[in-house]
């Protein structure tokens, strides 16, 4: 009878120390994975917060010049510049897809292959932006826009075609770092530019009295200073494993980069442009630039949460990407829930913040009581807006391009957001006379709707199936090294 005892307790014993050694393990795991997605998302988030900087300090000194300037200013970089940037860093994203997964299988010399691709492809898809900002005026006109704030517009959007080129460089550069967790080299060369842009911004106003052509001197300045830096680092052997120099093989095999990186292009395109639509609509009412100018701040918060969101997206495109490179799904999901954990935590902190501050946040940017006003009233709306923000973009832009589905959620995008929030939109701001609310609102909807249907999306893929997929792209693609010893053609 003891011995059985002894026995029973015993076993007891045992399931007690294996219950402990697995909550062990999954702390451990936690504690892992939280390490290599700290790696990748902050210096992501630090470079990020740098080059959104860049236009939030143009944006305050702009302001304090006029509210005519201030509303131009920011329907050049709403509508223009998110344009240019949308197809730029979509088609960008394409390049972190492949660089991910051929880093994970440990073809390193393709990395360099890749950027070259990416570049020739981008170059020549950047040519058809440009006549959007020379032409700038009668585009603006047509879509709605007062005459006095079209015409600086145009002003605005002429100085703004080098910065548009700087975006080329900026995001394939990024992209094809961050594959290698290479971050540091970012986020020193962001800290420099945004520094640099402030001093050149008070300088230029406050000594100088240059006005916008002196704060969008400084932007160009600023906005080169990273892509020179990341330059050097690449060329002079920062990555020698994955710069073996120029290649004859960058022209080859084009046709599969353009498609996926229209695909992408496509895919961030419709996220970003659906908030440029929001100021579109916007200009369209009453007391246009009072509203365009309240929005626009709102937008500014909720851009500065977005880079933190872009930090942790860019994480889980590494890490989804890597993980099935390497052939390991487990991980892959794994990934995906401790980086969609960490970015809410960050959103539930700012929606508290933004709510506790709604009545005196806007004087950064405008010393006007109107403008206050009405941010306050749309600081509700912004609040879910950052709460959602948080979640969104690390599963249609990080999830979706480390695993290389930017073609299906394209299509989630035009679905949830101009078949479902665009037209509720209008209807709730023009039918039922809500105004900048009432399409703010409908807008929330589309991006709620798009929320659930990715993680749906997510939880019912087979991830094996992911990693068979992403191996078969990377041994398609892959080119004989010349210059590894037979680390460039090993497989996964």
């Amino acid at each position: 009878m003891v011995k059985e005892v002894e026995i029973k307790l015993l076993r007891e014993s045992d399931h007690v120390e294996l219950m402990v050694d697995e909550d062990n393990k999954l702390s451990t795991k936690l504690w892992v994975e939280s390490k290599k997605l700290w790696i990748v998302a902050g210096p992501a988030i630090f470079t990020r917060i740098s080059m959104f900087g860049i236009f939030a300090i143009t944006q305050a000194f702009i302001g304090h010049i006029g509210n005519t300037e201030m509303a131009a200013f920011s329907l050049v970089f709403h509508v223009l510049a998110r344009f240019s940037i949308g197809l730029l860093m979509g088609m960008a994203s394409g390049l972190e897809t492949l660089c991910g997964q051929a880093f994970g299988a440990k073809h390193y010399h393709m990395l360099g292959i890749y950027l070259q691709r990416s570049w020739i492809v981008e170059l020549g898809f950047s040519l058809l932006i440009i006549p959007l900002f020379i032409f700038s005026s009668p585009i603006l006109k047509l879509l709605g826009q007062t005459d006095e704030i079209s015409e600086m517009a145009n002003i605005i959007s002429l100085w703004y075609i080098p910065v548009v080129y700087s975006y080329l460089f900026s995001y394939t550069l990024q992209m094809y770092l961050q594959a290698q967790s290479k971050n540091m080299i970012i986020t020193w060369l962001g800290a420099l530019s945004l520094i640099i842009h402030a001093f050149l911004c008070w300088i230029s106003v406050q000594y100088f009295g240059l006005g916008v052509p002196g704060l969008m001197i400084s932007m160009i300045i600023s906005s080169w200073i990273p892509i020179i830096g990341q330059l050097i680092y690449v060329f002079d052997g920062g990555c020698p494993l994955t710069w073996t120099g120029f290649s004859i093989h960058a022209f080859h095999d084009l046709w599969p980069v353009v498609k996926l990186s229209v695909s992408s292009g496509v895919m961030l395109c419709l996220e970003i442009w659906y908030n440029s639509l929001l100021i579109l609509l916007t200009g369209n009412m009453k007391d246009a630039e009072v509203a365009i100018n309240a929005l626009s701040i709102c937008l500014n918060v909720n851009g500065w949460e977005l880079m933190l969101s872009f930090g942790f997206l860019a994480a889980a495109s590494v890490r989804v990407s890597n993980e099935l490179g390497r052939g390991n799904a487990k991980a892959a999901k794994f990934s995906i829930m401790v980086v969609v954990s960490t970015s809410l935590a960050f959103g539930i902190l700012i929606w508290a913040l933004v709510l506790g501050f709604r009545h005196s946040f806007s004087y950064i940017f405008s010393a006007s009581t109107e403008v206050a006003d009405a941010v306050s009233e749309l600081s509700i709306l912004l609040g879910f807006t950052l709460l959602l923000n948080s979640v969104q973009p690390v599963l249609s832009a990080g999830v979706a391009v480390g695993a290389g589905w930017q073609g299906i959620v394209a299509y989630v995008n035009i679905v949830c957001y101009y078949l479902i929030g665009i037209p509720i939109g209008v209807l709730l701001g023009y039918v039922a006379q809500l105004g900048v609310k009432g399409i703010w609102m409908g807008m929330i909807g589309g991006t709620m709707v798009q929320t659930l249907v990715l993680i749906y999306f997510t939880y019912k893929t087979d991830w094996e199936k992911q990693v068979s997929m992403a191996q078969a792209h990377v041994n398609r693609w892959a080119i004989p090294s010349q210059h590894e010893s037979g680390s460039g053609t090993n497989n996964a």
